[in-house]
């Protein structure tokens, strides 16, 4: 007869959530190739966190920026937006605490608890009780915290907040994925619109040197006192000379 496997419930629980929320980041990781659909992914990830965390009525996520700006990328309802705002507002709360001491933190019950009074107020006069917030954590930075709400007082555990912390993992690697796409977007951008402007001002000095026979460093002294007579840049008078001699030899 087989041993009795030594774990107990709440760890096969927990393994079996994880393998759940793995299957399920696996399926939406091709949500976040596309700009256009990164609310549609922030969307789905806070509904799955909803359902995969017991006992919970809604969930959040919310984004800082390098500045330290606040942003709810994401919520499961209106009740969640109004409770992270308030945060916000106040500059305090377990959110924002998740994401500042990158620890996961609960808070059994709202009405009680000491270190966030007024917004602990505030939240349960919206119908909120218990919650739990992870931070979202990749590469040694902390992008923001993911939230859970519960509408009755103690209603996360040690199960919970596991589940909780593994799921605001997935979601980081994810959002981190999604950043360095859109940062290799960027720089790509303004590559390609340095090249854009070399290539303006190179053919803009080419009609000048035929226009006026002259050399190219004179070509560019004249596009250059063009440029601070229009009080404009040199980019632009370059440009609009390129396009007004296009347009003369259509």
């Amino acid at each position: 007869m087989a041993p009795d496997d030594p774990r107990d419930e709440g760890t096969v629980a927990t393994d079996l959530a994880a393998e759940q929320i793995a299957a399920a980041f696996a399926r939406m990781s091709g949500l976040f190739l596309t700009a256009e659909t990164v609310e549609t992914a922030l969307a789905m990830i806070t509904a799955l966190a909803r359902e995969m965390v017991p006992h919970t009525a809604g969930a959040g996520l919310t984004l800082v920026a390098a500045a330290g700006e606040r942003t709810s990328a994401a919520a499961t309802d209106e009740v969640v937006r109004r409770a992270d705002a308030l945060q916000y507002e106040l500059g305090a709360g377990p959110c924002l605490t998740a994401w500042a001491d990158r620890v996961v933190v609960r808070i059994d019950d709202l009405d009680t608890d000491e270190r966030w009074p007024v917004w602990g107020r505030s939240a349960v006069e919206l119908g909120l009780r218990s919650t739990l917030s992870a931070p979202l954590v990749t590469g040694g930075s902390a992008l923001g915290a993911m939230k859970v709400y519960a509408t009755e007082p103690f209603a996360y555990g040690s199960r919970e907040k596991n589940i909780l912390a593994m799921f605001a993992a997935q979601a980081a690697l994810l959002l981190a994925h999604r950043i360095a796409a859109a940062d290799a977007e960027q720089v790509s951008a303004r590559i390609a619109a340095s090249l854009r402007g070399r290539e303006a001002v190179a053919l803009a000095k080419s009609i000048v040197m035929a226009r006026d026979g002259v050399d190219e460093r004179a070509a560019f002294l004249i596009l250059a006192a063009a440029a601070r007579r229009q009080r404009s840049t040199v980019l632009q008078v370059a440009e609009r000379l390129v396009a007004s001699t296009a347009h003369r030899r259509r």
